[in-house]
C-alpha cells in the first residue's frame, strides 16, 4: 500500500525556520517526482515545490524561491522541504504527493496529476 506521512509542522514566529518530512512506504520514492503543496484557509491548493527524479530539477512557487529548499535521502524514503524566512502568509496545511512518474508534470502547481497524498501537517507562522 502506498502510504505518504508529514510531519514537522509547528508554530514558528516570521523569520523562522521549520523541516517538514515526508515519509513515503509501498514504493520507492527516487523512483518518482515528489511535489509538496500547501492549502491556506478559504483558499485553493498551490504547489510549492517539485522535484523530478528524472533529471534531479526542482522547482519552486515564485514566492517560495530562494527560501524552501527541497530535499530526499533515498535511503530512507523520504523527502523534505526546508523552510526558512517564513512568513505569516506561508501559514497552511501542507502535503506532500507523488505522480506516476520521474518527472514533474508541465502543469504541477494544480496538483491534478498528483494521484497519491498524505494527510498533511499545519505550519503556523505568527507576525
Amino acid at each position: 500500500e502506498v502510504q505518504l506521512v508529514e510531519s514537522g509542522g509547528g508554530l514558528v514566529q516570521a523569520g523562522g525556520s521549520l523541516n517538514l518530512t515526508c515519509a513515503a512506504s509501498g514504493f520507492r520514492l527516487g523512483d518518482y517526482a515528489i511535489g509538496w503543496f500547501r492549502q491556506a484557509p478559504g483558499k485553493e491548493r498551490e504547489g510549492v515545490s517539485c522535484f523530478s527524479s528524472d533529471d534531479g530539477k526542482t522547482y519552486y512557487r515564485d514566492s517560495v524561491e530562494g527560501r524552501f529548499t527541497f530535499s530526499r535521502d533515498n535511503a530512507r524514503n523520504t523527502a523534505y522541504l526546508k523552510m526558512d524566512s517564513l512568513k505569516p502568509e506561508d501559514t497552511a496545511i501542507y502535503y506532500c504527493a507523488t505522480v506516476n512518474r520521474a518527472y514533474c508534470p508541465h502543469r504541477w502547481r494544480e496538483g491534478r496529476a498528483f494521484s497519491s497524498w498524505g494527510r498533511g501537517t499545519q505550519v503556523t507562522v505568527s507576525s
